[in-house]
């Protein structure tokens, strides 16, 4: 299995000797970003980042608070000036190499800089830049006959936006056109954009502002989360590793179950009968904290909301271009074809551009008056949209996904079953969630403090990864789908350390 996607033989080097760039090219005084409380040993990445040559560290920090807005918040103490990637691979701007297990947030899918993206958009940069679409121009069509043919049944239309806001946004606007109805629903837990529209679509407290209408015809149901929610059991989630709870279910999940009744009592208390304009659903939510659904339910609520004369929209934005291994779309996992699917961050890897595919009937509705997006499918954009598809198949990153992913997420159960901070693995193929607790009988969250010491030591140590859940407690690994297994081994090393330097100066009745 591993020999599968390591063509190249890698040599093992201590972090210590990754070669360091000089401080000086910084006209700075300060103090490397981090020190290493072990050495730790790093694949070769075999690239030599260049000599870093922007501003001192002490006039970014100053810029960033004197000139940029305060909704731009840095990750750890202090914050790394991050100067050039590869493949998976970042570089800070003293030459400090680090492992990206965050991808950007769930953006860079097939690797920073990847050679084959970086060859198209400057061979397209070279040619056209932009004209709008009130010009034809040959990319956009190419691409968009590319994208639909990766979709299931009658979804064949494609609108191109620039982000996950923007595309879910649009797909809330056709909802209601198409319907004529108003009200949609969305979890509880979930995140699908924060434009003034999506604000509302948004059920988490810590991403809300106090303004008139954001919740305007919207309705926010149970989240169905087999492990923090009030059922789950033992064989809920469609993931290599469930929850430690006990569960007596025989054909059927009975934590689905009892979650779909719930949205049933939703619709008949909740909603004008029969009157439902749509039902958003991440695959697997992903600023929530990696929650997976009870098998099944997602299908029966996609029923459900059709019923009662709605769409059902799947919210791709995280989940898709083969990031959950087994299959090309998130929704495909839940054996259901949406109405309506929106597609950002990956898609472009790293390059702005987002997608709303659907069926022509609803597309149509967007032909009731004027509507434009300037950047939309730009000649650029199209081009890496193209490149990332080719690069996905070529590279077979979606079989790399379920294979490196499955690995490593039986290398996190087997931590799971060494630290008892441990309260939860979960995940499909490179869409994994790690929950940190202080109590795992009572599933009660880590506190933050905690939770950011042992994380700025991974960083120490060379290993980038996000934060989610409401409490910030979920280790988020959303990698480039072109880590390999040596990478995996490396992560899987850092946390241990990481895990034993905590629990060794940290008294259990502290958690």
């Amino acid at each position: 299995l591993i020999s599968h996607f390591s063509a190249q033989s890698r040599c093992i080097l201590p972090r210590s000797s990754i070669r360091q760039i000089s401080g000086s090219t910084l006209n700075s005084t300060a103090a490397p970003a981090a020190s290493n409380p072990v050495q730790n040993e790093m694949p070769e990445s075999g690239h030599s980042p260049t000599a870093y040559k922007g501003p001192s560290y002490e006039r970014i920090l100053e810029t960033r608070r004197t000139h940029l807005t305060p909704n731009l918040l840095a990750h750890f103490k202090k914050p790394l000036v991050i100067h050039e990637g590869h493949m998976q691979w970042l570089y800070d701007h003293e030459g400090r190499r680090y492992l990206d297990m965050f991808g950007g947030i769930v953006t860079v899918s097939v690797g920073h800089c990847h050679p084959k993206v970086t060859q198209a958009l400057s061979e397209q940069t070279s040619k056209l830049w932009h004209t709008t679409n009130i010009y034809m121009h040959p990319k956009i069509h190419e691409y968009a006959e590319r994208l639909v043919a990766k979709f299931p049944g009658n979804l064949k239309s494609v609108c191109f936006v620039n982000s996950g806001s923007e595309a879910n946004d649009l797909a809330m606007l056709m909802a209601r056109l198409y319907t004529g109805n108003h009200d949609i629903l969305s979890f509880r837990n979930a995140y699908h954009g924060m434009s003034p529209y999506t604000m509302g679509l948004t059920a988490h407290s810590t991403w809300r502002f106090p303004l008139p209408g954001v919740n305007s015809g919207l309705v926010h149901v149970m989240n169905p989360d087999p492990y923090q929610g009030i059922w789950g059991g033992s064989a809920c989630r469609d993931s290599p590793v469930q929850t430690t709870r006990a569960c007596q279910c025989q054909e059927t999940c009975q934590a689905g179950d009892a979650y779909y009744k719930e949205l049933e009592e939703t619709f008949k208390f909740s909603l004008p009968r029969g009157k439902v304009a749509a039902m958003f659903a991440e695959s697997i939510q992903g600023v929530g904290g990696t929650v997976q659904f009870p098998k099944g339910y997602i299908k029966r609520a996609a029923d459900l909301v059709r019923a009662n004369g709605g769409l059902f929209v799947a919210d791709e934005v995280q989940t898709g271009f083969g990031r959950t291994g087994e299959h090309f779309w998130g929704f495909e996992g839940h054996d259901y074809v949406p109405d309506i699917v929106t597609m950002a961050k990956g898609i472009g890897n790293g390059f702005p551009l987002a997608a709303v595919v659907t069926t022509p009937e609803i597309a149509a509705s967007l032909g009731q008056a004027l509507h434009f997006n300037t950047y939309g499918g730009n000649p650029m954009a199209s081009a890496v949209g193209i490149a990332v598809l080719d690069v996905i198949e070529e590279e077979q990153l979606q079989r790399r996904s379920l294979e490196v992913g499955t690995y490593f997420l039986k290398s996190l159960a087997d931590l799971q079953n060494r630290f008892e901070i441990i309260g939860d693995v979960r995940g499909k193929g490179l869409m994994i969630g790690l929950e940190l607790v202080g109590d795992r009988e009572k599933r009660t969250p880590l506190p933050s403090p905690h939770v950011l010491d042992i994380w700025e030591t991974c960083k120490d140590l060379g290993v980038l990864f996000g934060r989610g859940g409401l409490h910030g407690n979920v280790i988020s690994f959303r990698p480039p789908l072109c880590v390999d297994f040596e990478d995996l081994d490396l992560v899987t090393d850092v946390l241990k350390t990481s895990f034993e330097q905590y629990m060794s100066k940290t008294p259990r009745s502290w958690r």
